[in-house]
This record gives C-alpha cells, sequence and structure tokens, in this order.
C-alpha cells in the first residue's frame, strides 16, 4: 500500500480519543500507526493511507471528537522517514553528525521532521511523541554535519514560528557510546 499522508488527532478526553479512533478506522482503508493516551492524560491517534482516504478518516475523527479535539495535522506527501520513524522500524547503517529537536506539540515536531527530512539529506533516527515527555515531542536526525545543520534551522524555524520550541541541539561528532547505548535508539 502506497502511504503518501499522515494523520494525527490529539485529544483532551481519553474516552472521546478512542471513540474517534474507531470512526477513524471505519470511514476509510486506512492503517493505524498508534493510538493511546499520552502525557498528560491526552489521547493521540497517528493514521496512514492514501491522500483521500486520510483525509476522509481525518474529517470523521474530527467530527466526532468535537469539543474534545485539542490538536490535528494532516501531512499529505509525507517524507519516507517518517512514518518508520514514529514506528521505531527505521533503520540507520552509519551515524554523522546528530540534530535533534524538542517541540512542546506532537503535530509541530512531526511537520517540523518532515521539513528537515526534505530539507537535507538526513537520516531520520526516531520521533517520540509525547509519552514520558510530559506531551512534549523530539526528532533525531544524523548526516553530515552541514546538511544537519541545515535541516535543524528549517525545522527549527517551522516550531520557532509556532511559539512551541522546547529544544534544539546538535552534537558534531557524537561519542561512540552515545550511539551504541542511546536513548532510544539503541539496538537498532
Amino acid at each position: 500500500m502506497n502511504k503518501p499522508a499522515l494523520a494525527l488527532i490529539e485529544f483532551k478526553s481519553v474516552a472521546r480519543g478512542i471513540i474517534a479512533t474507531d470512526a477513524i478506522a471505519k470511514k476509510a482503508p486506512i492503517e493505524i500507526l498508534a493510538t493511546n493516551p499520552i502525557c498528560p492524560g491526552k489521547y493521540l491517534v497517528i493514521f496512514t493511507g492514501d491522500v483521500a482516504d486520510v483525509e476522509e478518516s481525518l474529517n470523521a475523527g474530527l467530527e466526532v471528537g468535537g469539543d474534545m479535539v485539542i490538536n490535528s495535522l494532516f501531512l499529505p506527501n509525507v517524507h519516507t522517514d517518517i512514518i518508520p520513524a514514529v514506528t521505531g522500524t527505521i533503520e540507520v547503517e552509519k551515524f554523522g553528525a546528530v540534530g535533534i529537536i524538542e517541540s512542546f506539540s506532537v503535530a509541530s515536531c512531526i511537520v517540523a521532521a518532515d521539513k528537515a527530512a526534505k530539507m537535507a539529506p538526513v537520516f531520520m533516527v526516531e520521533i517520540r511523541l509525547a509519552n514520558g515527555l510530559g506531551g512534549k515531542a523530539y526528532f533525531v536526525i544524523t548526516g553530515e554535519l552541514p546538511d544537519v545543520e541545515a535541516a535543524l534551522e528549517t525545522a527549527k524555524e517551522h516550531v520557532t514560528d509556532e511559539g512551541l520550541l522546547a529544544g534544539c541541539e546538535i552534537i558534531p561528532s557524537p561519542h561512540p557510546d552515545l550511539i551504541a547505548k542511546g536513548v532510544y535508539w539503541a539496538g537498532m
């Protein structure tokens, strides 16, 4: 299945999020990537599929979610690294410089990661969304230092323009122990 679109809805009610996820899944042939409670006491659903199907399911979820929707995102033509980075299935063969963007918003983080991946030839290491992060999100990229710098600048501009930047860091030459024992990506 070609998966050119990604969508998410963040709810302020776990119960409403579960009901809306059911409506999303029933509306069109999409793939649910994640559907779970997130910090602090909210609910998140992320799904992918063909553009028209994702848009149709997103609209169904927003309708059911009603006033319990905090934020939503529709990202047609998502970069190919984003979905594997969200699901933790990406494999990085070689690490170079490492860049990190941290956002106060899940949606803002995903858009910034997509912009970074499209800006320069970098590799998405991971995207972490809200759980255990107090509702924040971050992504990690790797590649040649100038590429990581350019990609992070683009991502940082997006998150800063939204007033949601929590952090932006670059490690030009990461220590091998950081790569081997990375916070989450160890064993990838």
